[in-house]
């Protein structure tokens, strides 16, 4: 009997190690298994364009790391990983950059922006999405810009702390001087270096890929003074009305990929969809009579 018992026991300890152990390796192989299925795509993408394919996906979801959310978006490590990319790319083959982000440190998109207009071949950037702030400043060094249709960019617009710049200085204008703190007149200080310094570069990237000077000025004045807030949507439309060279002829590989970043499985989906595409129904003509 005791040993029928000290047999059971071992069983239970074996069948437990092993869930542990299975626990552990899953989630393991199955983002492996993720990782080589996004290679796979960008690898199929590359040989059918001929290019170097990057791609700087920033889902913005909540992940919990002890309660504490974390939003993705451009930091310096990704400016890094972009620029040795870069390096590694023969200056005549085409770069294509896949662009899905909120933006991101000023410091780190302008360095990827540098990088772009000094590469010699055609640099393409995709915006299956969106790509705001510092993803529209990345996408104003390509030499074409490839929106979905339903896709949006943003201003570039610098915002010093939680405030737009072109606002600090509007509220330090409007204001008799001696009624306005120091803090608020040194911000205001710091806003007008910024603006000015944010349109010169963005009509410097324009001007590197051949825009006219006269072009080159108007859309940076447009996307840098402040006119819209800093999340107002641009849309492929309103992209061409201000004179970038968009077009929306969007590679159906692109969307196979967006979907091998998903967002995070512990959150409850607030879509549903069956993952399924229809077919429009036929239409019966009527008969008279």
């Amino acid at each position: 009997m005791n040993n029928y018992a000290s047999g059971f026991n071992s069983l239970i300890n074996a069948l437990f190690w092993i869930f542990i152990f299975f626990a552990l390796i899953t989630p393991y192989l199955k983002q492996k298994s993720l990782e080589d299925a996004r290679l796979s795509i960008i690898r199929t993408i590359e040989k059918k364009r001929n290019s170097r394919v990057i791609a700087m996906i920033h889902r913005q979801e909540t992940m919990s790391l002890l309660g504490v959310p974390i939003i993705k978006y451009i930091n310096i490590e990704d400016s890094e990983a972009i620029l040795r990319a870069i390096r590694m790319t023969p200056p005549d083959m085409p770069i294509d950059i896949i662009l899905h982000t909120p933006g991101g440190l000023v410091l780190a998109t302008e360095q990827i922006a540098h990088a772009l207009i000094q590469h010699k071949a055609k640099v393409t950037v995709f915006v299956p999405h969106y790509a705001m702030s510092g993803g529209t400043m990345i996408s104003l060094s390509a030499d074409e810009i490839v929106m979905d249709e339903n896709a949006v960019l943003g201003p570039v617009d610098p915002q010093l702390g939680n405030y737009p710049a072109a606002s600090i200085i509007k509220v330090a204008e409007e204001k008799d001087k001696n009624k306005v703190d120091d803090e608020t007149l040194i911000l205001a200080d710091m806003s007008k270096k910024a603006m000015k310094q944010v349109k010169a570069f963005v009509k410097k990237v324009l001007l590197a890929k051949k825009y006219s000077e006269d072009d080159a000025e108007r859309i940076a004045q447009t996307l840098s003074e402040g006119r819209w807030t800093h999340d107002y949507p641009i849309t492929y439309e309103e992209a061409k009305e201000i004179g970038l060279r968009v077009s929306t002829n969007m590679p159906k590989e692109i969307y196979a990929l967006m979907d091998l970043y998903p967002q995070n499985p512990g959150a409850r989906p607030s879509v549903q969809y069956i993952p399924l595409p229809y077919k429009a129904p036929k239409t019966t003509k009527g008969k008279n009579g």
